[in-house]
């Protein structure tokens, strides 16, 4: 709260006159008969009202305002600070403190809806005694006489339905609220909790709506205007009926000229500033959809979908947003090329992560976020097909037993498989005998993956996914080597960082680190890198599917620098991949169809996809030096159990 009041604000000769301008203004208007009604039944209220203060012991306990908490927006930014989108229930709301608040804006909105703030206790005998009149001349409740104490309890504790008994009760709540707290307190807070119009809840989202700036840079002629707006939001709203707002805000102006509070040349000035408008803002679309929609079901799953659409979070997520554009177009257009190449229908997602820190740089859940927000880059779980044969090679490497060049057999192999028998075969139906590892994984051989796998034990390789952070459901049968089974591509872009980054590991976020609207820190990520790994299996591993691209079923992803990855395909062709890494980015991609259905025969990963990878990476690595990955020598070799 500021401990400055809005009296000092204001100019001496402007505090003297207010509550006399004020009483000359109900005398010229009423007259002398109405005025000597109104003073004997304020007296009346008042005094009533002190004694209702001490009986009314139902009413809600406002002490509990002091810790009070009003619903925030949340705003998420990329890495940099640019705001991608807000997310709320419906009160789109950002507190701000009443320094951070345009002193015209105060001035307007007291000399509107209560110029005696500063000299009353929570009523105004005065307004409470004229409202008595009109009330009683009409028959029925027609005028408020409510000052901002009243108006701040009324929003925050009592129904809007008009009757006597609630203005009452908005009376003694208010003579209790100015009790417990400052006047600037109570200001704050109704600049924070009023409604201003389209469904922008305190002052600082109605100033970013209306006037595209901060409420702490209004103008007279702006403050006005939305001071006007506080009695018919959407009525007097500039967006609504300009003339209609133009209106009323001279009414505003010359009530504050009326009070002293502004001179006749500000009010000419004024009157004659021309009005920019913003735009409406609430429930705006995301810049990211893709990005913003991940990054709300991580808020909610970890703090709860109320703290998400009510507790001002500011969140920074991972994403630049040049980055992530330059992702979604690249996969714009290969959607379209892919489409000319006869896969019709076919959705495409890319996850690109720093393997240094684990921070998602880019997240691409499908061809179009208008068409379809089901993000398939971390809700769509695929079988990655030979994509998954580097976590059992990783295995094999780990145990101390197998390298690179240790040699397998690719010739013909039963087993049994519950009541019958599996016979596994290659993709092409052949079988090339003795080879290396190496050679048995750049030419994505299938039966040399399953021996091995067999060899060290499936719920081995269970056990290493486990440990790279991959928690899709898989059993440890014999075809698990050909990865059939479903996994996102979240999951395989995080595991093959991790094997780019020789073990090591922070967890996979697209998140950096979330705040309340105070600043005070509610999730930091800052990477804190674990070895999860051992470091001469994933150098090793590493380096052979550095072979498929070299001179294997990958080399459609070379890109004129060390790199590393592995191809993808499954069965009948429903889903295809390429996975692979540099020592600064790993990057995701697949291709398939919604409704699961083969994309066209003899369609590969190595084929269709390698080039997608390719054409991103060229782009992501315009400006960044080439590095050597690690050599497999460079680490010790674990022993053999």
């Amino acid at each position: 709260m500021s401990s400055s009041t809005f009296q000092d604000k204001q100019p001496q000769h402007q505090q003297a006159a207010s509550g006399f301008e004020f009483l000359k203004g109900v005398g010229q208007v009423a007259g002398g008969t109405l005025l000597s009604v109104t003073m004997l039944a304020s007296s009346i209220v008042a005094g009533g009202l002190v004694g209702l203060a001490v009986s009314f012991r139902n009413l809600p306990d406002v002490r509990q305002l002091r810790s009070f908490l009003p619903s925030e927006t949340t705003y998420i930014y990329d890495i940099k600070g640019k705001l991608l989108t807000s997310i709320h229930g419906e009160a789109n709301r950002e507190v701000v403190s009443l320094d951070r608040i345009s002193p015209e804006l105060k001035r307007a909105v007291l000399a509107s809806e209560d110029s005696d703030f500063y000299y009353h206790h929570g009523i105004n005998p005065k307004g409470v005694g004229r409202a008595v009149v009109t009330n009683w001349t009409a028959g029925g409740v027609r005028e408020g006489g409510s000052t901002i104490t009243m108006q701040l309890v009324k929003n925050l504790f009592l129904s809007q339905k008009r009757a006597f008994t609630r203005k009452i009760a908005e009376a003694v709540l208010a003579i209790r609220l100015e009790q417990i707290l400052t006047k600037d307190q109570i200001l704050e807070m109704y600049l924070n909790q009023v409604y201003w119009g389209h469904n922008n809840y305190g002052v600082q989202t109605a100033a970013r709506s209306y006037f595209n700036k901060s409420a702490e840079y209004l103008t007279l002629a702006e403050s006005a205007m939305m001071a006007s707006l506080i009695q018919a939001p959407e009525e007097y709203s500039p967006f609504v009926n300009m003339a209609k707002a133009k209106e009323q805000q001279k009414i505003v102006l010359g009530r504050m000229k009326e009070l002293g509070w502004i001179t006749q040349q500000e009010y000419d000035k004024a009157l004659k500033q021309p009005i920019k408008l913003g735009k409406i803002r609430s429930f705006q679309g995301s810049a990211l959809p893709y990005v913003t929609n991940a990054v709300a079901q991580e808020i909610a799953k970890k703090f709860g979908r109320e703290a998400l659409l009510k507790g001002g979070m500011r969140v920074q997520t991972t994403v630049d947003t040049n980055f992530q554009q330059m992702a979604e177009s690249t996969v714009s257009k290969w959607h379209q090329r892919l489409r000319g190449q006869g896969l019709s229908k076919n959705q495409i997602a890319l996850v690109a992560i720093d393997p240094r820190t684990h921070f998602v740089k880019a997240l691409v859940g499908g061809v179009d976020p208008k068409t379809s927000e089901f993000n398939r880059a971390t809700q769509a779980y695929r079988q990655p097909g030979s994509a998954f044969k580097p976590f059992v090679y990783y295995t094999a490497f780990a145990s101390g037993k197998y390298g690179p060049e240790t040699t397998v057999y690719d010739s013909p192999v039963s087993y049994r498989d519950g009541d019958g028998w599996y016979h596994p075969r290659n993709y092409d139906g052949g079988y090339g005998g003795a080879m290396s590892i190496r050679t048995a994984l750049k030419l994505s051989r299938n039966i040399p993956v399953i021996k091995i796998g067999k060899a060290v034990g499936m719920n081995k390789v269970v056990e290493t996914c486990r440990t790279l952070g991959i928690m899709s459901p898989m059993e440890p049968v014999t075809s698990l080597p050909l990865g059939a089974i479903g996994m996102t591509p979240l999951e395989m872009a995080g595991a093959y960082a991790t094997f780019a980054n020789y073990g090591w590991q922070s967890p996979t976020t697209i998140i950096a680190r979330v705040t309340d609207s105070s600043g005070n820190v509610l999730l930091d990520n800052t990477p804190k890198p674990q070895q999860i790994l051992d470091p001469w299996a994933s150098a090793a591993t590493i380096d052979v599917m550095r072979s498929v691209i070299n001179d294997g079923t990958g080399k459609n992803a070379a890109i004129g620098r060390p790199a590393a990855g592995k191809t993808g395909t499954t069965s009948s062709e429903k889903d295809i991949w390429f996975v692979g890494t540099v020592p600064q980015l790993t990057t995701a991609v697949w291709v398939g169809r919604d409704d699961n259905r083969t994309l066209a025969s003899g369609a590969t990963g190595g084929t269709m996809v390698a080039p997608i990878w390719r054409d991103f990476m060229l782009r992501a690595l315009k400006d960044v030096p080439a590095e050597n990955f690690k050599s497999p020598y460079k680490f010790s070799r674990p022993k053999s159990n």
